[in-house]
């Protein structure tokens, strides 16, 4: 294997938007960093299931949905 070419894997401190902590080993920040979080799983809607905003730009979803209307299926 070749020397010097992998990075260096360390301890951190992963911060979630609720205020809690936990430590993890990652490649990024130094030993003993912080990682301050602004989306996380336990707020993020992706993850939640929270509602979903559709935007229709251009008119694009109401052609869409014109064009479509008497599918059935």
């Amino acid at each position: 294997m070749k020397k010097d070419i992998h990075p260096n894997y360390h301890n951190i401190t992963i911060v979630m938007t609720n205020g809690t902590e936990y430590e993890t080993r990652s490649t990024w920040g130094s030993q003993g960093d912080k990682m301050n979080l602004d989306i996380d799983p336990t707020s993020h809607p992706a993850w939640t299931g929270g509602n979903q905003h559709l935007l229709d730009r251009g008119g694009r979803v109401s052609r869409f949905k014109k064009r479509y209307e008497g599918l059935k299926i």
